[in-house]
């Protein structure tokens, strides 16, 4: 594998570390028992679906709304 950039970094006050140049906002950390660290960037995407839990709550909602059990209507008007 073939080194594309190589730098020293520290740890701020925070104990957070700043990756130069970085080409993702969210990454995967590994840290191994040997100390090493490895980054795998992650992407966050849409789902394709609708979670089992959202549509439960949907479901829940549902059911109260027919039998009236619902909160005063909100008023919107200042937006």
């Amino acid at each position: 594998m073939e080194v594309t950039n190589q730098y020293n970094a520290h740890l701020d006050a925070k104990k957070r570390l700043t990756l130069r140049g970085a080409s993702f906002q969210y990454y995967n950390v590994k840290k191994y028992a040997n100390s090493c660290i490895v980054l795998e960037p992650r992407q966050l995407t849409k789902p394709k679906s609708i979670s089992a839990r959202t549509l439960k709550a949907m479901d829940q909602a549902v059911r109260n709304f027919k039998v009236e059990e619902v909160s005063e209507p909100v008023d919107l008007s200042d937006f």
